[in-house]
């Protein structure tokens, strides 16, 4: 057995900068905490109360249409404001009598969109066919390219599951798209270009290579991606998903590498419901290079965060330690890796 597995060690995330805690001798705690319950699929192909399914009104008072395929509209409760429609100057977001320096705030902007995947109520990412996943991918393209166009951050992301705080079970997606850099934004382009600078090369092709070539955090791969338990992973299971040529936004994919996409994400999502004999839940995410001008460090790239930590019923709670010093985890990446790599591997099989 290698040190790596049994030795308390921490690991750099070369994407941000940060460190996490790596703690696998914690594996064999007893386990007396929380178990919540598993999640169930919905069994119905309409639900008339649903606000996503084709036809019915949604809370607004707005009705769907009777779409087929993937269909994108206007989030009815934004997070974020069109900036013709609440202008808001800076000043007006200031505390009289406070320091400049102390109280910050500027006006943020931007659009938030709604993607449904599909028409039947009990389908998701892991039960579309490949043709029905790439539809997914090519509204997800569609999407960034008319919205990169305005803002300078667009975030696709889907959470999928109670557990993650989605309300409506119906597969859909969500794209907020910003004027601004988020944090994660800021802190993976400065790496990226920290990289560039130093190295001539881009970070996330180099690591994905390097990852490739060693194997042990390898979960599933194909003729344009591979996807791997990252080294840094913070996630029991999370996964990093990686082109295998330079691309910068998700509109750079050619129609073989969309279709491909939707093939491995669809594989390595009922892998995870394999994994833990249920519909596994999950916040999963692109980063594409922020603004329109060439970012040449930037390596689009897809997270995907499942929480759950030892069975379907016990799930990774990011507290204590972690909140108030370091992320921290029990399961080595490595053995992570192995773990879901055989799942996927069950469901190639058949």
């Amino acid at each position: 057995m290698k040190p790596v597995d049994t030795m308390p060690h921490r690991r750099r995330n070369p994407l941000t900068g940060e460190w996490v805690t790596v703690s696998p001798q914690r594996t064999a705690r007893p386990w007396q905490g929380e178990e919540t319950a598993e999640a169930s699929a919905p069994t119905n192909s309409y639900d008339p109360a649903c606000y996503l399914c084709p036809g019915n009104t949604r809370a607004t008072g707005a009705s769907n249409p009777n779409y087929v395929g993937p269909w994108a509209f206007d989030n009815d409760f934004p997070a974020l404001s069109d900036a013709q429609a609440t202008p808001v100057q800076s000043e007006l977001l200031s505390v009289p009598g406070g320091a400049p320096e102390l109280f910050t705030a500027s006006p943020v902007t931007g659009r938030c969109r709604v993607l449904c995947y599909h028409p039947d109520h009990r389908k998701t990412l892991s039960t579309l066919s490949t043709e029905e996943a790439s539809a997914v991918v090519a509204l997800w393209v569609e999407e960034v390219r008319s919205l990169r166009a305005q803002y300078q951050w667009v975030q696709v992301f889907e959470n999928r599951g109670a557990a993650m705080g989605c309300s409506n079970p119906h597969p859909h997606g969500q794209i907020w798209a910003v004027d601004s850099l988020p944090n994660e934004a800021v802190k993976e382009l400065a790496q990226q270009e920290a990289w560039l600078d130093a190295h001539g090369s881009v970070l996330l092709q180099v690591y994905r290579e390097q990852e490739a070539a060693l194997g042990d955090r390898l979960v599933l791969d194909n003729a344009h991606w591979t996807a791997v338990v990252p080294y840094w992973a913070v996630w029991p299971f999370e996964t990093l998903v990686l082109p295998k040529r330079h691309i910068e936004h998700l509109d750079g994919l050619q129609p073989d590498e969309q279709r491909m996409l939707a093939d491995l994400l669809g594989t390595l999502m009922r892998g995870y419901d394999v994994l833990f004999n249920t519909p596994c839940p999950y916040t999963m995410g692109w980063h594409g290079a922020p603004g329109t001008e060439a970012t040449p460090a930037w390596q689009l790239h897809a997270h995907l965060y499942p929480p759950l930590l030892r069975s379907a019923s016990v799930r990774k709670h990011m507290v204590g330690y972690e909140m108030l010093s370091e992320v921290q985890r029990d399961l080595t990446p490595e053995s992570a890796a192995a773990r879901l790599r055989d799942a996927v591997a069950g469901v190639m099989s058949r």
